[in-house]
């Protein structure tokens, strides 16, 4: 049988000590005390007792302070050491006694503490927190005993824990064998002193001044925790359980000034302790309140430690700490200054680190050093709140922006600690103290924060209203389009009710089929129709996935567990007609598979661009996956996106050669490209070997010949830009220079251009914006590019043949060659772009002089007009700053030649051919089609409203040149249609709606999106089949919702090359046409990409809401600094703009972002210095406001008309009919109405007991206060309010009544700082731009009240007068101790200084009074003394004088 016992002691006691030592084995034996009776009640044993013989032999399962003890017999105890008190009161009096008592004192305290000689109370299982306290009393007033009678021998025979350990073997042997488990060896020395020093007494007669000095010494420690208790309105009941004991030490001691101390805080001691006749000390004791109402009176003056605990200004007392830490706020709030970790008032704090420019702000930051949060904030009483919650007000609105999280926490701002907080985790090393530090600060009132995540999935958004796409021409609405998925919490807070985004849904859907519009009785010809329109659908179809993948860029986090999924792409029709039936092309009229391969390849991409930033690091498990067994398009367009996204990085090069192996066109394609943008700028060796392996002109003559497409080779051109990317390597440069002239091999010659243009903007990406400042013969290179684009020879003709080797002549004789003379047709694009992009932002007046656009007739005539848009454009992106968005800029760009050509168009008179009129108009639509693509450029993603107004004007001319649609008014010619065909329109047009987009991207303008639709719904007479137009269309409505409307564009080097990709002016003629400029290269804008998106989230809901910003950007060359207003959800501007954002309006609290404008992309996923956690701003909402969604302009807002509304009703009978079922306009609540503008948990359920119709009497004072606390946002008030309410009602009460509620003064002292902090606001030491947080005629109206009560009190003058005369209190017993707690108000009341006091100061004075009256010298004594207590005083004096 196993039995159980639970051995208790007061300290660190061993229960068990060892005996017997052996070389076998250790054997111990149970302490002689240990019987049955000893033992737990609860416990069953069989036999009749146990046998003192028994000795333990082993011990087991020890956990913590529990342990199994295992006897000789079998039997089993199990053993509990109690390390510590289980009463809190006697805990922090031993640790106040070890840190104040000096060490032969404490020593000494320890051995009476130990040795008490109660071994039944040390071996109870069931010992109450009562019996500890009592024990601890008996100590000390064992103390006081022994100082006037002999301690008599106790009984040899060990009764105790203790005397069985001291007298065991063990512990004489100690210093020869220093080993025990559980003992330190501090505490066993400590011991060993205690023993000695009792043997040295012999049990003699203690010295009576040792006894006095340290029962003064105990006074003092006891008294400093005594104070420290009165601060924590939850201990009151150990507070007077300590008031007793240290009544009964003052008494022993004589200090009657401590004495009455504890009576007037506590007038019921009078009954059992009474007043000393003498006074052996004149020592003042220290009291917190009183110092705390000095410091707000008088200010914190150095020294001014008198009144203060020798206890509490030491650093490091645990116990005490309490009542320092309010004491250093206290001083800071009064003007300490801070030395080190010493305030000039002579108290210690912690400080955490933060700027502050006010004392207010410092006492903020000091609270969170000190781990000081709301919740002990909450225990203080009322009147000690009031100062810091003073401070914690005025900083509220404004705080610095570089405090801890726990410090917004402290002022109500959580908004701003989880935005700090969020900043903070992203650092591992801060994450575990910012957390720790935040839970201290904010139990239990934060614990419903977290973090927030913006739903993104399908899941997430069941009954959003709109959200589910329904085609009514469609049998099943629920098919899986690849963008089911974007709508969410974020677009249906943007977009509310409007239905654009089904609208979009619908536009580029390519997973359905589309509805044919035939008879209902086909024929023949009808079919022959059928396919003619299901062939001009399709061009439209195949270009939907590339709008499509802007659309849905970065919408959805997936789960790197399933599989990849893309949306079918669909090319038949449906028969409405004919019940929806479908119909295919026929295979026999068009090569399907050719027509859908580039298509199934965006289609993939589109798909894969859907993905977000992922969390984590991309798996290559997941990549490698997916990859199917046969090479198709729809893997090669996930590894581009893939590579977009940045994430082929985890691709190893064993896999990137066996994607290689596959030969497979487009993976190889889409796997060099994505690599490239993965290692973007970086050089790598690896990845650079693997794609100049695809340029087999660069090959050494010992390299097999490959036969490669010039498409994989236009490709792997541009990878090489991408992977150099400003780098301005100088052989890399050479290389690309001598693509774009390379002449014609064995390869396709109509792809040459496409290679060319490949190569050029290889060259251009290389040396990105480094103009003349890069590496290298740049003098030499440009001269070479100006000679490809047609200008004069070169002059560095010898340096590029000498660059030419043995190897490159090899091949170049023994291909078909061009002749000496460059092909400008093939190589001006390529040079074109290469100049643009490397003097990208230049400024450059020379290039921009050579780059000139013809001005003469026969300039005209030799200049393609297309290349005259190409001059254009990078003319204004090498002039970047003096792009402006005007009519004036772009007419500035047109020749005088071709401007007064195309105005001579309309003039009868004039003598203008024919075909100079084309030429005219041929080089007017392209170089306004220039222009415009540089505004697009040039302001992209910024959302301009010139730059919107101008290209939608010339969007609409020309599409008016081409069908009018709309009248409009302007300087643009009309009649252009007839000199110049309609593709070359169509295009123009495109382009310019396509610039357009990118200038708002993002934005889902509406004006712009009614355009692209009308675009996209032209019939094919309307020319709405050309594949490349749309395309274009496609693409423009992707930019116009970027990403769900959550990413736009950037004006960046690296992204506006990257958009000069993706619009390139030679748009394709078909779904296949990689020609003149591979339609891969169109998804590079994404590069070009920012998620510039912020969204508002209601820190207290968790939910997006919108919310007013105030934004301003910095001063431009083309405008001052302005700001602006945007409603949140919204996009930002770009960071070399972006100065500041602000929270603005009247219903959330002010926050303020400041930014240092800089010249650097848009913060990433996971940076640690992004201001905004993941596009995601907190805020929090004002109480007594209603959110935008709930009250759109304000009516439900307005809080005071609402608030008397419902508190007008007499006694609430709103509340009664709500009760009978009255459902009319009075039916709502008090706290409803509050549950409508608040969600703070205390002001809703103190609402509900409002409507308690048992509250009639304190119904009013309690509406007042919850309005006042809700219409200025300060519901911890609430308690403030109703503690000095209520205090001020039961003292009333015990007036008038004579019945006893309040039985100490303790709520006076409260009552007395709420006062203090009223006239200190008063008075101009504490100032707040809201004013005080208490209504100074309340707290004046409180004073008022006092002291009528106590001024017209029967008989408590009488009673104060014995009091001053021979120090005695009424009589305890009369009226249940009324007199003596009135009497104890009036002292605390009116600061009346202890008689003793008053006896000193009069003996002081009365030799050198000249005049009759001690009132004026005793209120220069006494300043805190009321001046009519002082004159009773005075009477006092005067009589005894006269006696």
């Amino acid at each position: 049988m196993n039995y159980r016992a639970v051995l208790r002691g007061t300290a660190n006691l061993p229960c068990l000590a060892k005996a017997k030592t052996s070389s076998t084995r250790l054997q111990y034996v149970l302490p002689s005390s240990l019987s049955k009776d000893r033992l737990s009640h609860n416990l069953d044993f069989r036999e009749t007792s146990v046998s003192h013989e028994l000795k333990v032999v082993g011990v087991a399962d020890a956990i913590e302070g529990r342990i199994n003890i295992i006897v000789n017999s079998g039997q089993m105890f199990r053993c509990a050491l109690r390390r510590s008190p289980s009463s809190s009161l006697v805990n922090d009096c031993i640790t106040t006694m070890a840190e104040g008592l000096c060490s032969n004192f404490y020593s000494h305290f320890l051995s009476l503490l130990w040795q008490d000689g109660d071994s039944a109370y040390l071996s109870e299982a069931d010992i109450g927190i009562n019996s500890e306290w009592d024990s601890f009393c008996s100590i000390v007033l064992q103390m006081c005993r022994s100082s006037m009678s002999t301690q008599k021998h106790a009984n040899p025979s060990p009764t105790s824990s203790w005397d069985f350990l001291i007298n065991s073997n063990f512990h004489k042997n100690f210093c020869k064998h220093n080993f025990i488990t559980g003992v330190s060896s501090v505490a066993s020395l400590d011991m060993q002193k205690m023993d000695s020093f009792e043997s040295n007494l012999n049990m003699e007669k203690i010295d009576n001044s040792f006894y006095s000095e340290l029962m003064m010494e105990s006074l003092d420690c006891l008294h400093a925790v005594y104070e420290s208790l009165k601060l924590d309105t939850l201990r009151k009941r150990d507070l007077e359980l300590l008031g007793v004991l240290l009544c009964d030490i003052a008494k022993f001691l004589g200090e009657q000034s401590y004495l009455d101390h504890y009576i007037r805080d506590f007038p019921g001691f009078s009954r059992n302790v009474g007043m000393s006749k003498t006074s052996l000390s004149c020592k003042t004791p220290p009291s917190l309140f009183r110092w705390l109402e000095n410091c707000l009176l008088l200010g914190c003056i150095s020294p001014n430690l008198n009144g203060l605990s020798p206890l509490i200004c030491q650093n490091g007392n645990s116990v005490v700490s309490w009542g320092r830490k309010i004491v250093s706020f206290y001083s800071l709030l009064c003007g300490a200054k801070q030395i080190g970790n010493k305030l000039s008032s002579g108290v210690y704090c912690n400080i955490a680190a933060g700027s502050y420019c006010t004392k207010e702000e410092l006492i903020v930051l000091a609270m969170v050093g000190e781990r000081f949060g709301l919740k002990q904030l909450d225990l203080l009483p009322s009147g000690v709140s009031l100062p810091l919650r003073h401070a914690l007000d005025k900083c509220r609105e404004s705080p610095p922006t570089d405090w801890p999280a726990a410090a917004y926490v402290l002022l109500g701002r959580e908004d701003l600690a989880l935005s700090c907080l969020a900043r903070s985790c992203k650092s591992k090393e801060f994450e575990t103290q910012t957390n720790v530090n935040l839970i201290s600060i904010s139990t239990p009132y934060m614990l419903h924060l977290h973090p927030v995540t913006i739903p993104s999935t399908v899941s997430d958004t069941i009954g959003l209203e709109g959200a589910k796409f329904e085609d009514t021409d469609s049998v099943d609405g629920s098919m899986t389009d690849g963008m089911e998925h974007i709508f969410n919490s974020s677009t249906q807070l943007r977009y509310g009710r409007d239905l654009r985004l089904n609208e979009v849904r619908r536009l580029l859907c390519s997973a359905r089929p589309v509805a044919i519009q035939t008879s209902i009785n086909p024929s023949a010809s009808d079919q022959d129709v059928q396919q003619a329109q299901l062939w001009h659908i399709a061009q439209r179809t195949t270009s939907l996935p590339l709008g499509r993948g802007a659309f849905t860029l970065g919408t959805i986090y997936t789960l790197l567990t399933e599989a990849f999924a893309v949306p079918k792409l669909v090319l038949a029709g449906r028969l409405p007609a004919q019940q929806n039936a479908t119909v295919n092309l026929d295979p026999n009229v068009r090569n399907i598979q050719e027509l859908k391969s580039w298509p199934e390849f965006h289609n993939a991409v589109a798909a894969g661009l859907r993905l977000a930033p992922l969390q984590g690091k991309m798996s290559r498990t997941w990549i490698i996956y997916n990859k199917p067994g046969e090479p198709n398009a729809i893997h090669a367009g996930l590894l581009l996106a893939l590579g977009l996204h940045g994430y082929l990085r985890v691709l190893n090069l064993t896999d990137i050669y066996q994607y290689y192996a596959q030969e497979h066109e487009s993976t190889t394609v889409g796997l060099m490209l994505g690599l490239a943008a993965s290692y973007r700028g970086t050089m790598d060796p690896a990845i650079s070997k693997s794609l100049f392996v695809h340029i087999p002109a660069r090959h050494p003559s010992s390299f097999p010949e490959l036969e490669l497409p010039t498409l994989l080779q236009s490709a792997a051109l541009m990878s090489v830009g991408l992977l150099y990317e400003g780098s301005a390597h100088p052989q890399t440069m050479q290389i690309l220079l001598g693509e774009i002239g390379r002449r014609s091999g064995g390869d396709n010659v109509l792809e040459r251009e496409g290679y060319a243009v490949s190569a050029g903007f290889s060259l251009g990406l290389v040396a990105l914006g480094r103009g003349y400042d890069a590496l290298g013969l740049m003098d030499a290179m440009v001269d070479r590019l100006f000679h490809y684009i047609g200008g004069k020879e070169v002059h560095n003709e010898r340096y590029f043949s000498s660059a030419l080797s043995a190897d490159d002549h090899c091949r170049v004789a023994a291909q078909m060659m061009d002749g000496n003379a460059v092909n400008v047709d093939v190589t001006a694009p390529g040079a074109i772009i290469a100049l643009a992009l490397m003097f990208l932002k230049t400024e450059s007046q020379t290039i921009v002089s050579k780059l000139s656009i013809p001005h003469t007739h026969f300039d005209l005539q030799c200049v393609r007009p297309d290349f005259i848009m190409l001059r254009v454009i990078a003319r204004n992106l090498i002039m970047w700053s003096r792009v402006h968005p005007s009519q004036d800029w772009i007419q500035s760009q047109i020749p005088a030649i071709v401007k007064n050509g195309v105005q001579r168009l309309g003039d009868d008179t004039s003598d203008i051919d024919e075909m100079d009129a084309e030429v005219f108009v041929q080089a007017y639509v392209n170089i306004v089609a220039g222009a415009c693509i540089s505004l697009g450029l040039r302001f992209a993603g910024t959302k301009d409203g010139n730059a919107q107004e101008l290209l939608y004007k010339y969007a609409l001319c020309f599409l008016n040149e081409i069908k009018p649609v709309s009248a409009i008014s302007g300087t643009f010619p009309r009649g252009l249609s007839h000199y110049v065909d309609r593709g070359t329109l169509e295009i123009c047009l495109h382009l310019i709606v396509l610039s357009l987009s990118v200038v708002m991207a993002g934005s889902g303008h509406l004006q712009t999106f009614r355009l692209l639709r009308f675009l996209r719904s032209r019939n094919s007479v309307d020319g709405h089949a050309n594949y490349g137009v749309q395309m274009a269309v496609s693409l423009a409505i992707g930019f116009l919702f970027l990403g769900g409307g959550m990413r736009t564009f950037s004006t960046g080097n690296c992204s506006i090359a990257a958009l000069l990709i993706t619009l390139y002016p030679r748009l394709p003629t078909g779904p296949n046409d990689n020609r003149c400029h591979l339609q891969a290269f169109r998804h590079l804008y994404v590069l070009a990409t920012e998620a510039r998106w912020i969204q508002t989230v209601d820190v207290d809901t968790g939910l997006p809401v919108y919310a007013p910003l105030e934004v301003t950007i910095r001063e431009t060359d083309h405008y001052a600094e302005t700001s602006f207003c945007e409603v949140t959800p919204c996009l930002l501007p770009e960071r070399a703009v972006l100065k500041m954002v602000r929270v603005c309006g009247p219903r959330y609290w002010p926050q303020v972002i400041e930014f240092v404008p800089e010249d650097k992309p848009w913060w990433t996923f996971g940076d640690k210095s992004n201001p905004f956690s993941s596009g995601i701003l907190y805020i929090k909402r004002k109480v007594g406001a209603c959110s935008y969604v709930d009250d759109p302009i304000g009516c439900q807002s307005l809080l005071s008309r609402a608030m008397h509304k419902v508190f007008g009703l007499t006694s609430l009978k709103a509340y009664n009919l709500c009760d009978e079922g009255y459902s009319g306009p009075g039916s709502i609540t008090v706290d409803q109405l509050v549950a409508t503008f608040s969600s703070d948990p205390s002001l809703i359920a103190f609402a509900q007991l409002c409507c308690d119709p048992s509250w009639n009497s304190r119904q009013e004072f309690c509406l007042q206060v919850l309005f006042e606390c809700v219409s200025k946002d300060r519901p911890a008030l609430l308690q403030v309010y109703l503690s000095l309410y209520t205090t001020i009602g039961t003292m009333a009460d015990q007036f008038t009544s004579g019945r006893v509620v309040l039985g100490d003064s303790l709520s006076i002292s409260n009552l007395k700082l709420a006062v203090a902090y009223n006239e200190a606001l008063l008075g101009g030491k504490l100032t707040n731009s809201r004013g005080g947080i208490i209504q100074s005629n309340f707290l004046g109206s409180l004073k008022k009240r006092v002291d009528e009560l106590l001024n017209c009190c029967e008989g408590l003058k009488d009673n104060f007068h014995n009091y001053m005369i021979s120090g005695t209190w009424p009589a305890a017993e009369f009226q249940g101790g009324r007199n003596s707690i009135l009497l104890s108000w009036y002292l605390q009341w009116f600061g009346v200084p202890a008689p003793s006091v008053i006896k000193t100061a009069a003996e002081k004075i009365r030799p050198k009074l000249k005049s009759s009256s001690f009132v004026p010298v005793l209120h220069l004594l006494f300043p805190s003394t009321d001046i009519n207590v002082i004159g009773e005083i005075n009477k006092f004096l005067s009589s005894n004088d006269s006696k």
